[in-house]
């Protein structure tokens, strides 16, 4: 499909847009309960919990509002991709949790690794020129 730059431009738009508010919201509401975030995350193993904790309102809501604005953007998105990735691996094992859980942390593992592909396709083309990124090409 041909597509013009107009055309483009407000694909790339949405598509940060969509991704954004799946991740700016999450952050802010780690910050909002932080020591619910913070047994959340002890709960799963994971060292050093309130660093983490602290580490993913950095990514989700820091990162996030970068992809949002298109500032940056290369590089919000590689980070949000990889944070994603790894969160996944921790959070939606479905290979080790119990039979009843399985297809729901399937489902999110996967949905997880989709996203990634986007932000992927992000960091790979771009924010499009309706971003700050796009502006300070003109």
């Amino acid at each position: 499909m041909n597509q013009s730059p107009q055309t483009q431009n407000l694909f790339s738009l949405v598509g940060r847009i969509l991704i954004a508010l799946l991740f700016v919201p999450a952050g802010w509401g780690k910050i909002a309960g932080f020591a619910g975030t913070v047994g959340y995350i002890s709960s799963k193993g994971v060292p050093l919990p309130e660093v983490c904790a602290a580490l993913a309102i950095a990514a989700e809501l820091g990162l996030g509002l970068l992809l949002l604005v298109g500032w940056q953007a290369r590089w919000a998105a590689l980070g949000l991709a990889v944070f994603t990735v790894v969160i996944s691996f921790i959070f939606h094992n479905y290979w080790a949790v119990p039979e009843a859980q399985v297809m729901a942390q399937r489902l999110n593992f996967f949905k997880n690794m989709a996203i990634s592909g986007g932000l992927f396709a992000f960091a790979a083309f771009g924010a499009g020129g309706w971003s700050l990124d796009g502006r300070r090409r003109d």
